[in-house]
């Protein structure tokens, strides 16, 4: 593997780009430690406690109301963000599923597709389950395919 750093003054933020032959393990490896150099550090909070959760535990965001909260295979959590701040601060992962829904594409277990209206959307290892919105079922759908063809 051929390593080269470019530095130049010019760019707005730092940029890695990785070129390989094929995606392999160590490629993989790879991407996933510099994705996790830049993941966001959250904090969660659930009455007077706070806690300190890595992004890959988090099934999907939802709001209720005004409030935003993290959904755990079994328990949910405060976050004093919104969801558009969520989505730009959150990794390649996590995406939009509804209006008010994000969700944790490396722990969906399976989507049932339901063309008049909202797809059901489960989780590995929970009972837990949101709706993608028509709206958003397509892009969601390209990026599920994208993460199948990269594991």
């Amino acid at each position: 593997m051929k390593l080269r750093i470019e530095v130049s003054d010019g760019l707005a933020e730092d940029e890695v780009v990785i070129r390989c032959r094929r995606m392999d393990d160590s490629v993989q490896k790879l991407q996933a430690y510099i994705q996790g150099l830049s993941a966001p550090k959250l904090t969660f909070y659930k009455g007077a406690r706070e806690f300190y959760l890595p992004p890959e535990k988090i099934l999907f965001f939802e709001t209720d109301g005004e409030t935003v909260y993290a959904h755990t295979a079994d328990d949910a959590f405060k976050v004093k963000y919104r969801l558009y701040e969520l989505e730009s601060m959150l990794p390649r992962s996590f995406a939009r599923a509804a209006k008010g829904t994000i969700i944790n594409t490396a722990r969906v277990y399976a989507i049932t597709r339901n063309l008049a209206a909202s797809s059901k959307i489960e989780f590995s290892n929970t009972h837990k389950h949101v709706y993608a919105s028509r709206h958003y079922y397509k892009t969601l759908k390209d990026q599920m395919n994208e993460r199948s063809v990269m594991k």
